[in-house]
């Protein structure tokens, strides 16, 4: 009977899931500007916590952080837009000369016995569309940002009500007495792995910019861009915002300059993602790399470009979920990463 009774609730569990997914998916014009206003606050939470060290009154400082934002926004707005709209008009450009690299490529594998079709496997693998997915990535993020002052707007509630939340959660889970530790663990690790993930993830996009700036790359900006934001996505991310840059580099500079960018992001993901990430962050909040991979998929097809910008981050959330609950454990040490044993000596 237990185990008719286990397989019930399994099933029960999942049929809510599916229901819960498919009204999210259904409300994503609704849900992403609140993911978006909640990732924000929650970036600029410790913000307002140093400033409040120094008795600056709250108002004030939630002022001060959102023109902060909305400077910052502005500014790279007006520097992307134009970058994006002058990089459009010259793909049809770009595109062209990659295909002729990518068709000097085919020759000389042809010359050493590698007979290969050139049309066909242009078709089926079009390094041109690269550039079509970067342009639409932005394009699309930029669709979801014109809900700018709903998200501003969340945002500031938000921070105001950031101070107690903590205390919400506790009495909202019969817990008045502050003594459920696992909540606070749960709201300082998002926190903590939200503001340490963003700070390495914008020094990873100047540092990108910088890169392709001194190799004399065209719109060196927008790919520090959207390296920043597919920082977020570990492992997979860094390849996807590197192989635009390169290619670029290959059509308009020559393969030295191409190989310098490629040796770059390579030198500036690894001091990174395996230096000063786990420095800071440690290696308890890890994702094995089929978790990053099937969650970008999963929050793509969910909540479209931001829910893939965001899938990592929001996977940590989960995870971190699960590991404060006793009957979720399992399943958050099946998302993350396991250390090998060290070979023991017979």
């Amino acid at each position: 009977m237990s185990e008719f009774s286990a397989s019930h609730r399994s099933l029960l569990v999942l049929a809510c899931l599916v229901i819960v997914f498919a009204g999210i998916k259904l409300a994503s014009a609704i849900i992403i500007p609140f993911i978006l206003a909640a990732f924000i606050a929650i970036i600029c939470s410790p913000i307002l916590s140093f400033m409040a060290s120094f008795r600056i009154p709250k108002g004030l400082a939630i002022l001060l952080i959102i023109l902060g934002i909305v400077a910052i926004g502005l500014s790279l707005a007006g520097l992307i837009g134009q970058s994006v709209t002058d990089f459009s008009k010259q793909i049809p450009i770009y595109k062209a000369q990659l295909q002729d690299k990518f068709v000097w490529l085919v020759n000389v594998a042809s010359q050493y016995g590698l007979p290969i079709d050139t049309q066909q496997l242009i078709k089926l693998f079009d390094p041109s569309q690269v550039f079509d997915i970067a342009t639409n990535t932005l394009s699309s993020l930029g669709g979801v940002m014109a809900n700018t002052f709903l998200i501003i707007l969340t945002v500031v509630f938000m921070l105001f009500e950031a101070p107690t939340l903590s205390q919400k959660v506790h009495l909202a889970l019969d817990d008045p007495e502050m003594k459920m530790k696992a909540i606070d663990r749960f709201l300082e690790s998002i926190n903590s792995y939200l503001a340490i993930k963003t700070m390495v993830s914008v020094a990873t996009g100047i540092c990108v910019s910088v890169l392709l700036w001194l190799v004399d790359v065209d719109y060196f900006v927008l790919w520090g861009v959207i390296a920043f934001f597919l920082n977020y996505i570990p492992n997979i991310g860094s390849i996807i915002a590197a192989v635009p840059a390169v290619l670029l580099a290959l059509v308009t500079l020559g393969p030295f300059e191409a190989g310098v960018v490629g040796l770059g992001y390579i030198l500036i993901n690894t001091v990174m993602g395996n230096i000063i990430e786990p420095k800071f962050m440690g290696k308890g909040l890890g994702l094995s790399t089929l978790v990053v991979f099937l969650s970008l998929i999963f929050w793509g097809w969910l909540l479209g470009t931001v829910g893939m910008l965001l899938s990592v981050p929001l996977t940590m959330v989960v995870k971190i979920a699960l590991e404060n609950t006793e009957r979720g454990k399992w399943l958050a040490t099946l998302l993350g990463t396991v250390e090998p044993e060290p070979p023991q000596n017979s």
